[in-house]
């Protein structure tokens, strides 16, 4: 689709740098890929082969307006800016609608032009796939190509769903361009119109502001909090006059999904979601409902939006969102609170280093302050130093990966950040410290190395996952890199130091409270390892209690007469004897044997190689998976299948995993979590002492009785499980277990760690 004729003067040398306004205001009689005629059309724009843009999702509307305005820079206007137009599908593959391109050698620069795309489909030409209308404006730029190519390969290291183009206001001084930016790996672009009035002597003093603002991007300026009630008067969209309803949120890069309330109209939720705000003017967030429907794409009820601009800070607001597009109402909580303690310096900076710093995170942490801010749980410092020996990735000139240009990421449950990348170097040294806020004791830190590619997303390199609780403060240790599943090595190993600082107090106190939820991750497909690994976790925990029942018939078949007869003594003097006291005093006499075996050097716990065997063949079917993924494009159409296959082998995980869990409390696979559970167990054993029966139960059921009537919106939660919670399953045991660094260990052997 070419675009008139141009009087634009493109030389064949270095074509400078050209910025590109662009409108997206609406589509024509698109195509229906759905079955009711319509679809729920989304527009990609994509400049050499990387997306630049993605638009909003317009549902059910093959007349869609967007009105999205986005501003691109572009170094090379020879490269044609793809427009590729998608019909989304929840739950399976998106529909392809058509596509078109752009010319840019064919605009006038510095003219608003209004362009109509006839969008096209190679493998049906004839068809009459709808029309899309922009309004395109090129202007050239004069600034350094070196700062162009810095700010892209800066740009590169973000994923493409990572990428947000919010909308724009023009200013006076015609810089409409500034608001592109990227939660997670952003380059502010004021500091263009900086670098742009430099001489290009001074270029590279400029470029050390570039990698301060780079690391500042990074940070958010505050927390949303956000509390899902309930749902009133939803539409009803099944056959028996009912929903089973659950709600996507979404805010930038950021999402949530609810959990799915089956068979009712006025749903009650009670979830809380958090959201990190980069911007200091607010932001918007998307909210979405959904009918979930077995074995067929989900039917959506209707959306709202929460403007955070303006909502007031520090103060709880409840929301009542009436749903545009469908009926009914959500109702939600929602608190603005400042930024979280999250920094990123240089190693000469170091707030632990400093004695008055250090006292003053010592005071904030300690047991005098225990009840204050009691989702401040701890201090984490990550120092990220160097690596070595990193896999090459990266082919230059004659020789086969030769190369690699690492950068690392840390991640602390939802909080991210990213070191620079280091170019051309298989032993990259960051010397970069990251510090975070600890909300929950028992999270798990992950530290991951990318390749940063230009043409596509980064390679995975390597990782390590440290729970928090088995850091060894101010140590400097190698940490072997290790699979993506976590089950293996992988060549190379990186040098951290971390320290952590908590109050012991109110990490117990967070342990009997829900955990918190991750972003949405990629959908749970069915896999042939894993459903029998779970299976296979399952039956071995049914065995456990299937022995337990072999041991006691045998005591009343008297196979072992001396054995039965001191299990015989023991019943009478336990039935006649017995309180309910007993019963916690029973578990915390089993925690404290297996603790004196551990401590006499007499630990019969055995190392899981079953599970990691378990583990290394679902990674290699994970491979398999991989490679032939294209080719298994049928399984979309035996969603429904699918759908009970992943249900039956979550099922199996979460009993497994129960399971396991038990039996690493008593275990001392976590001791900070032994010893909360020998506190507990204490307690309870002194109260049923001392205290009748029918009190507790008469204590326990007025406050269950009255707990609504005092907090309307507490979200309910069962402190057992969510201290269970906690404690690692056989099959994370194994994922957070340390590797011991082996100069011989060659990766080249199992090829399955190769990016």
């Amino acid at each position: 689709n070419l675009v008139g004729t141009s009087n634009a003067d493109f030389s064949s040398g270095d074509p400078g740098m050209y910025q590109l306004d662009i409108t997206l205001r609406r589509g024509q009689n698109l195509a229906a890929r759905d079955r009711g005629g319509t679809s729920d059309p989304y527009v990609k724009f994509k400049l050499g082969g990387k997306e630049v843009f993605r638009s909003k999702t317009i549902h059910k509307n093959l007349n869609p307006v967007w009105e999205e305005k986005a501003c691109i820079l572009i170094d090379n206007p020879r490269e044609p800016l793809y427009i590729k137009v998608f019909d989304y599908d929840f739950g399976l593959q998106d529909d392809f609608i058509g596509s078109a391109f752009l010319d840019l050698t064919s605009l006038e620069l510095n003219r608003q032009t209004e362009v109509t795309l006839s969008l096209k489909d190679s493998h049906y030409p004839d068809h009459d796939l709808g029309t899309i209308l922009l309004s395109v404006l090129l202007a050239p730029r004069e600034e350094q190509r070196e700062v162009t190519m810095l700010m892209r390969k800066s740009w590169k290291r973000s994923s493409k769903k990572n990428y947000v183009v919010l909308p724009h206001t023009p200013s006076r001084t015609g810089n409409l361009w500034h608001r592109i930016c990227s939660p997670s790996n952003c380059v502010l672009m004021t500091l263009f119109c900086v670098l742009s009035n430099q001489n290009h002597e001074t270029f590279q003093t400029q470029s050390l502001r570039l990698s301060d603002l780079h690391r500042k991007s990074q940070l958010w300026r505050g927390i949303v909090s956000v509390t899902l009630i309930e749902g009133r008067d939803l539409k009803a969209m099944d056959a028996n006059g009912l929903s089973d309803p659950y709600v996507k949120f979404r805010l930038g890069h950021q999402k949530y999904k609810s959990k799915i309330v089956p068979k009712t109209l006025n749903p009650q939720w009670r979830e809380q979601f958090d959201f990190h705000l980069y911007e200091e003017r607010g932001g918007i967030i998307d909210i979405t409902v959904w009918d979930k429907d077995a074995g067929k794409k989900d039917d959506f009820i209707g959306r709202c939006q929460v403007d955070l601009s303006t909502l007031s800070k520090e103060q709880t607001h409840k929301l009542e969102m009436p749903l545009e597009e469908g009926e009914g109402c959500l109702v939600l909580l929602v608190t603005l609170t400042a930024s979280a303690a999250v920094t990123i310096s240089d190693l000469s900076v170091n707030s632990l280093e400093d004695q008055k710093e250090r006292e003053e995170i010592l005071k904030r942490y300690s047991l005098m302050t225990m009840f204050h801010n009691m989702k401040d749980v701890g201090f984490l410092q990550v120092k990220v130093i160097r690596a070595e020996a990193l896999m090459a990735a990266d082919v230059t000139g004659k020789d086969s990966f030769s190369k690699s240009d690492p950068f690392c990421v840390v991640e602390l449950n939802n909080d991210r950040l990213l070191t620079h990348t280091v170019y051309k170097n298989l032993n990259p040294e960051w010397n970069k410290i990251f510090t975070f806020n600890i909300k929950d004791i028992h999270s798990v830190l992950e530290v991951t190395v990318y390749d940063e590619d230009r043409d596509r997303s980064a390679d995975f390199l390597g990782k390590v996952a440290i729970p928090l609780l088995s850091i060894q403060n101010g140590e400097q240790k190698a940490y072997v890199l290790k699979n993506k599943q976590l089950t293996g090595p992988t060549k190379g190993v990186i040098y951290l130091e971390i320290d952590v600082i908590f109050n012991a107090v109110k990490a117990s106190v967070r342990t009997l409270m829900p955990k918190e939820q991750k972003y949405i991750e990629e959908e749970n497909r069915l896999s042939k390892q894993l459903l029998l690994r779970n299976f296979i976790r399952m039956k071995r925990c049914v065995m456990v209690l299937i022995n337990a029942a072999y041991y006691i018939s045998s005591c009343f078949d008297w196979d072992s007469p001396p054995r039965s007869l001191a299990a015989f003594l023991l019943f009478l003097f336990v039935v006649w004897n017995f309180e309910l006291y007993m019963i916690p005093l029973a578990l915390l006499l089993l925690l404290a044997w297996n603790y004196f075996l551990i401590v006499s050097g007499k630990d019969n716990r055995q190392h899981d190689t079953v599970v990691e065997d378990m583990l290394e063949d679902e990674e290699e079917e994970d491979d398999r998976d991989d490679k032939d993924s294209e080719k298994k494009g049928f399984m979309n159409r035996l969603y429904a299948i699918q759908e009970v296959c992943v249900s039956v082998q979550n099922i199996l995980d979460e009993v497994a995993s129960f399971g396991e869990r038990v039996k690493n409390t008593f275990n001392w696979t976590v001791p900070f979590l032994s010893w909360l559970a020998i506190v507990a167990l204490s307690v309870f054993t002194i109260i049923l002492y001392f205290i009748p029966l029918r009190y507790i139960v008469l204590v326990w059921g007025i406050n269950k009785f009255t707990k609504k009537l005092r907090s309307p919106y507490a979200i309910d939660n069962n402190e057992l499980l969510d201290f269970l919670s906690r404690v690692p399953s056989d099959v994370q045991v194994v994922q957070y277990h340390e590797l011991k660094q082996d100069p011989s260990h060659s990766p080249s052997k199992r090829k399955k760690n190769n990016p």
